[in-house]
């Protein structure tokens, strides 16, 4: 089970960085525009697969 949560804290953490770097107030990131920005994008990607990773090898380990 404790992969489980691992992997909801992953996912919980990745879903309030992806929401604080959305556009505010009409500014876009920092990042955008820049030669960092597909990494950013990879970076997102990563650990959204991770987490639900995670937490599918929990639930299953928990089945099991």
């Amino acid at each position: 089970m404790g992969t489980f949560l691992a992997g909801l804290v992953v996912l919980v953490i990745t879903i309030i960085v992806f929401w604080r770097c959305l556009p505010r107030d009409g500014k876009m990131h920092r990042l955008v525009g820049t030669e960092w920005e597909p990494y950013v994008g990879v970076a997102f990607c990563s650990a959204f697969a991770l987490g639900f990773t995670m937490m599918l090898a929990g639930f299953l380990d928990y089945l099991g």
